[in-house]
């Protein structure tokens, strides 16, 4: 009896060993499972311990940013045209800066000094039209700006050193147009982050300036070159002055009898009265400073 017995608990153990080895092969199956499922490569399974609480947060999703529309507003038919003649404006005045970089490269500084003239135009006529038709826009104003700095920032300074290579040092004309260019980009960049004072510019516009410097090629003034030097540099500088220069509207309201002037004198000397006006303009800003400060 106790032979039997003992043989009798020898097989249950037995029979309990290959269970609990099989159970122990079918858990490690089952890991090997969690752990590598496929062609990819292994990966390490982190089983956080009992109490530790686990971020199963998602990820938010990429947000793709929405297109800003060129014309803001309601976009029927006429006011698309509208937008599209305000900009072809803007994209003459560039194409006409174009022109007069290629025509004073080519040695006819008169009329590049012309085509600027143009621009000047049609730099004023694409803002009147766009406040006029009711299509003024931020991608407007960029537009104008990029054009501005290509028809009055580069293409006057093109010009202005075709007209006095001849009769001043290369080098030192180089100077001079160079120190309109940059003066011209800080003037337009300050002037885009600036806010805008209805009555005043703070220094010159590029636009004011690049029409002194396109009429002063174009009438020819009888000056020596140093001193036509010296005045596109004092040009220069005015634009990236803090004087304040009275704007175009400001000026229209003068009295009547203040405007014969300058008609008369252009009827009997044109050169002189021309630069007695944009002397005493230039003038006017630091005379308005000095009031301003006194005040």
């Amino acid at each position: 009896m106790r032979r039997g017995g003992t043989l009798a608990r020898q097989a249950l153990l037995v029979r309990v060993g290959r269970r609990s080895a099989e159970a122990g092969r079918a858990a490690t199956a089952t890991r090997a499972e969690v752990l590598y499922t496929g062609p990819e490569p292994a990966r390490t399974l982190m089983i956080p311990a009992p109490g530790v609480p686990v971020d199963v947060s998602v990820p938010a999703e990429e947000t793709v940013p929405a297109s800003i529309p060129l014309l803001p507003g309601e976009r029927t038919m006429s006011r698309r045209v509208s937008f599209a003649l305000v900009n072809a404006c803007t994209l003459a005045s560039l194409g006409l800066g174009l022109l007069a970089i290629f025509l004073a490269m080519d040695g006819s500084p008169r009329t590049a000094a012309a085509c600027l003239v143009a621009c000047v135009i049609f730099d004023g006529l694409d803002g009147a039209l766009a406040r006029k038709l009711g299509v003024a826009s931020p991608f407007g104003a960029q537009m104008d700006s990029l054009a501005d700095m290509c028809s009055f920032g580069l293409a006057a300074p093109v010009v202005v050193y075709a007209s006095l290579a001849d009769s001043v040092p290369q080098a030192a004309a180089a100077i001079a147009c160079a120190l309109v260019a940059g003066c011209a980009a800080i003037r337009l960049a300050r002037f885009n982050v600036s806010p805008k004072d209805g009555r005043f510019f703070c220094g010159v516009p590029t636009t004011m300036a690049a029409a002194v410097l396109a009429l002063t090629v174009l009438i020819g003034l009888p000056l020596p070159g140093m001193a036509l030097l010296g005045g596109v540099t004092l040009l220069a500088f005015a634009m990236v002055s803090s004087f304040p220069y009275a704007k175009l509207a400001r000026l229209l309201r003068l009295p009547p009898w203040l405007w014969l002037l300058p008609v008369v004198g252009a009827l009997l000397q044109p050169r002189m009265t021309f630069v007695l006006i944009v002397a005493t303009y230039l003038v006017s800003g630091p005379i308005l400073w000095m009031r301003t400060k006194r005040a």
